[in-house]
């Protein structure tokens, strides 16, 4: 039994140590999509947005459009990388619906303190 058991294991560690090709094009798949729909989702956001025009206005009155392109990039790739570091942090310690709920909840209050501000 132990080398039949032995065979059967080794069997398994081959096959699942082997790449066949749709495993390579599905992950190949996966880059494209995480990339284009993060790009996607994070460029429709961005339209229209307070940095947006900030940057519009910092560019009109300075006239000095690459230096406040460049200035504007750092600024929003830090921020970026300061998010995709949290949430890859966060995303070790919660579980995806505890992160979910949690994020949801946080986007309520600041809704709802958003609203109070407008009221007042």
């Amino acid at each position: 039994m132990k080398s039949t058991e032995r065979i059967n294991n080794n069997q398994l560690d081959l096959e699942l140590s082997a790449e066949n090709p749709q495993t390579q094009k599905l992950k190949q798949w996966s880059f494209w999509a995480v990339f284009s729909s993060t790009f996607i989702t994070i460029f429709l956001a961005e339209m229209g947005d307070k940095t947006q025009l900030v940057t519009l206005l910092m560019s009109a009155e300075s006239q000095s459009p690459w230096i406040v392109f460049l200035g504007a990039a750092i600024a929003l790739v830090t921020t970026s990388l300061l998010g995709v570091l949290v949430g890859y942090w966060l995303s070790k310690k919660l579980t995806p619906k505890t992160l979910d709920i949690s994020v949801a909840t946080l986007l309520l209050v600041i809704t709802a303190w958003l609203v109070s501000d407008i009221v007042n």
